[in-house]
C-alpha cells in the first residue's frame, strides 16, 4: 500500500508546537515585534516542523505578489551583467523575486514581455529599454534606466555629461593636446548621448582640439580602424588621446592602436566609459569613467517598490568617477 504523503505544516502547526497563539506566529513570520521568549519559542517551532512561509498567500493578503521583471538587452555585454546582477541582490534584500527579460535590443520583444510580465501580475518593472514608444498599462509600476519612456515614470542614469567632461578633463590633465571622441551605436535619443556633449564642453574647456568619429549601428567597426589609420604620420598619430563611448568599444580601439604599432598609454591614452572590470571584481579593462551600478541598482529598486514614486523628478542622475585602468599615464588607482 502507498503511504500517504504527510501535509505541510501550517501556521496553525507552529502556534500549537510554540504554544503561543495564532496572532503571534503570524506576528514573527511577518516580521512584526513581539515578546522575545514568544519570539524564540516561534523560531524554534518553526525549525523543527521545517514549516515554509507561503509567500503566495502573503502576497495575496497584501495586495503584492513580491515579484518583478527587469527588461535587459543581454547579460553577455559586462555593464549589462553587472546591472542585473546588482539589480537582483538589491531585489533580494527585499525578499523579492526577479524575472530576467533578455531583449536584445528588440523593441518588439521589449514590448511583449512587458504584456507579458503584467499578466503575470508582477508588482513592478525595471526597464533598460531601448523603445521610447513602450507602452505601460495605467498603473503598472516602471522605472527606465538610461532612456525616459515618458514623464510618468522615473528615469535612473549616470550623470554622463559630467562623465564626458570629466574624461577630456582627465586627458588634459595627463597632457594630452589633440583628443578623439569615438562611439558606435543608435541614434536613440537617450542619457549615454550626452557623454558627447559633456566631452565636447570639457575639451572647449581645457583648449583640447578634438576630432570625432561616429559610426552607426549595423556598420563595420573598420570606420574606426581607417580613422586612426589615417592620423598617421611617419610612424606617428597627431592624436594623443582618445575618448571611447563605451569600454567595450575602447578594448577594439586598443587593440587598433597596437595593430598601427603604437604604444596605450605612451603615445595614445585611452579613457572609455562604463567601469568594466575584468572577471567582474578584478582591475578595470581600461582607464574608464566609472558608473555607480550599485547605487543605479538600489535607486531604480528602491524607487520602483515605493507607494509615491512621483515624489522623485522624472530624472535622476547619479555621480561618476574615474578610474585607473592602464591606458593613462597616472597610476593614482585610489581615484577609483
Amino acid at each position: 500500500m502507498m503511504k500517504k504523503q504527510s501535509l505541510a505544516p501550517t501556521m496553525k502547526d507552529v502556534a500549537r508546537e510554540a504554544g503561543v497563539a495564532l496572532g503571534t506566529v503570524s506576528k514573527v513570520v511577518n516580521g512584526i515585534p513581539v515578546g522575545e521568549e514568544y519570539k524564540i519559542r516561534v523560531e524554534k517551532a518553526i525549525k523543527m516542523l521545517d514549516y515554509r512561509v507561503n509567500s503566495y498567500a502573503q502576497g495575496m493578503k497584501a495586495g503584492r505578489t513580491f515579484t518583478a521583471a527587469l527588461l535587459i538587452p543581454n547579460t553577455r555585454e559586462p555593464f549589462f551583467a553587472a546591472l542585473t546582477y546588482q539589480i537582483n541582490l538589491a531585489f533580494l534584500r527585499r525578499k523579492y523575486r526577479m524575472l530576467l527579460c533578455c531583449t536584445e535590443f528588440d523593441p518588439s520583444l521589449e514590448q511583449e514581455y512587458v504584456q507579458m510580465v503584467q499578466q503575470n501580475n508582477v508588482d513592478g518593472i525595471i526597464g533598460l529599454t531601448y523603445h521610447t514608444g513602450l507602452v505601460i498599462e495605467e498603473g503598472t509600476a516602471f522605472v527606465s534606466i538610461d532612456c525616459s519612456v515618458g514623464p510618468k515614470f522615473l528615469c535612473v542614469a549616470s550623470d554622463n555629461f559630467a562623465g564626458g567632461q570629466l574624461a577630456a578633463e582627465k586627458l588634459a590633465d595627463f597632457g594630452c593636446k589633440r583628443v578623439a571622441f569615438l562611439r558606435a551605436g543608435a541614434s536613440l535619443v537617450n542619457e549615454p548621448n550626452k557623454r558627447q556633449a559633456g566631452f565636447l564642453n570639457g575639451c572647449l574647456m581645457r583648449d583640447l582640439h578634438c576630432e570625432m568619429k561616429i559610426v552607426r549601428e549595423g556598420e563595420s567597426y573598420d570606420g574606426f580602424r581607417e580613422f586612426l589609420a589615417g592620423k598617421m604620420q611617419n610612424g606617428s598619430m597627431t592624436l594623443d588621446g582618445i575618448f571611447c563611448m563605451t569600454d567595450g568599444l575602447a578594448y577594439f580601439v586598443i587593440q587598433m592602436l597596437e595593430g598601427l604599432g603604437l604604444k596605450v598609454p605612451e603615445d595614445v591614452q585611452v579613457i572609455g566609459f562604463d567601469g568594466i572590470r575584468v572577471f567582474g571584481d578584478k582591475n578595470y579593462l581600461c582607464s574608464t569613467i566609472v558608473q555607480p551600478v550599485q547605487e543605479i541598482a538600489e535607486m531604480c529598486v528602491e524607487q520602483l517598490l515605493r507607494d509615491d514614486r512621483m515624489e522623485k523628478p522624472p530624472l535622476v542622475c547619479l555621480p561618476v568617477t574615474y578610474g585607473y585602468g592602464g591606458t593613462t599615464l597616472d597610476n593614482d588607482s585610489g581615484t577609483s
